[in-house]
């Protein structure tokens, strides 16, 4: 047999070792466990990696170029780039706000506006590059930054905001980039928890500067482990991948050299005229780069990105309607009328912090997977203690988000019966129907 026909019967067989072995198990109220989230893959994924596997190019190659180039043009943006994790993309476009080869760039001290409701990883970049995080209140239905307290928050050595739009539910962003250009700050975007979300029409992460996305499995598409940056300003798009690509000032792609047509004439700092421009490292960088195996099955996922979305707003259509009953009771999600969220969850904040505790503890008790509202008010984290900041105003929605708010799943593998079965529970804690 020919490699071909060889390729071509072990991929038939994996198709049907996918038949074999992954079907999805039936459905049991109170006996089957519903995960917050999931992924949501057949046989195609499968397929992918396993010919991506064969070709053994182990590093980013093909299947990671095509990848980028449908990013870049889903966002149309300057340059878009695949990273190791999310968490890796927002380390990347903070650390670009600090590169040398950025004129103006960020200096130590500097303070960027943030929400006090947070992820770890959008904050954690802000205080390794040495930049003080301004904290602002978050509202209590969106979960995003206080609109309100944004521009009464900009100091004297504010020079950015890093705005993440919360469970896929897009900030109030006709706000954010009006007062950062009233005060010429850089806006940031963390859409990790909301790729396909748009604000006035226009995707979440084409409004700054650059944008993180994730593909880790509880996101809106998943390659495992995986993240993606979104560059729209052109000033940033070499220091992105020079930021990605261990700190280098050299631009070729994989497998090429001498594209600058420079490789031992530049002239780089203080090293000898004609160091190889492979080897000259312009940024403090790092390998935040994926394999080729996770772009193939990125490739097939982002096949279906519309169909997850949809998914998920109609999974998350059908909580919000079926729970009005008590709406009275608990605070439902809220959203901006110029926003149609692409909701990675449905959260639900109760009237004090006990009945938040006994209604989470009911749902897990029918294995009903919940989730915090990340890390809460970051600020009462014990990693966190002592950080530099600056916190505008009070944090008191904050602190009762981080008491009283948590979410269940709306990722696209629910079934009907799911989330009727999750819409049940919670409404017969409150004798509801």
């Amino acid at each position: 047999m020919t490699p071909q026909q060889l390729k071509a019967e072990i991929l038939e067989l994996v198709r049907r070792y996918y038949r074999e072995a992954h079907e999805r198990p039936r459905f049991v109220p109170g006996k089957t466990r519903i995960n917050y989230a999931g992924r949501v893959y057949d046989e195609r994924e499968l397929v992918s990696l396993v010919e991506s596997s064969l070709d053994f190019w182990l590093t980013a190659g093909p299947y990671a170029a095509e990848f980028e180039a449908r990013l870049r043009r889903l966002f149309a943006a300057e340059r878009a780039l695949l990273v190791n994790s999310g968490s890796s993309a927002n380390l990347v476009i903070v650390s670009a706000l600090r590169s040398g080869q950025l004129d103006g760039a960020l200096q130590p001290g500097d303070e960027v506006i943030t929400p006090s409701v947070t992820f770890p990883t959008t904050l954690t970049p802000i205080l390794q590059n040495q930049l003080v995080p301004v904290f602002v209140d978050c509202e209590i239905g969106t979960y995003n930054m206080d609109p309100a307290c944004i521009e009464d928050a900009v100091g004297a050595r504010t020079r950015a905001i890093f705005a993440p739009h919360t469970f896929g539910n897009p900030c109030d962003l006709a706000t954010i980039m009006a007062v950062a250009e009233r005060h010429d700050l850089i806006v940031l975007e963390d859409a990790c928890d909301a790729l396909g979300a748009t604000y006035d029409g226009r995707l979440v992460g084409t409004f700054g500067a650059m944008a993180s996305l994730s593909f880790y499995p509880p996101h809106h598409l998943t390659m495992g482990e995986g993240g993606g940056v979104v560059v729209n300003d052109p000033r940033f798009a070499r220091i992105a991948v020079s930021l990605r690509d261990w700190g280098r000032d050299c631009w070729c792609e994989p497998g090429h050299n001498d594209t600058c047509g420079q490789r031992f004439s530049g002239h780089h700092g203080d090293l000898p005229a004609g160091y190889d421009h492979k080897f000259v490292y312009s940024n403090l960088g790092y390998n935040l780069k994926v394999t080729d195996m996770q772009a193939a099955i990125g490739l097939v996922q982002l096949d279906k990105l519309d169909g997850f979305v949809a998914g998920r707003r109609a999974n998350f259509a059908y909580y919000y309607e079926r729970l009005q009953p008590i709406a009275d009771r608990v605070v439902l999600p809220i959203w901006d009328a110029a926003a149609e969220p692409s909701w990675f969850g449905f959260p639900i904040t109760a009237a004090d912090a006990a009945e938040a505790q006994a209604l989470v503890e009911h749902l897990e008790r029918a294995l009903i997977e919940t989730r915090k509202v990340f890390a809460g008010n970051i600020l009462r984290q014990p990693g966190f203690t002592g950080i530099p900041h600056r916190v505008h105003d009070t944090l008191a929605n904050a602190d009762e988000i981080m008491k009283r708010t948590f979410f269940v799943g709306v990722y696209p593998g629910l079934t009907t019966e799911m989330r009727e079965y999750v819409a049940e529970t919670i409404l017969g804690f409150y004798g509801a129907s």
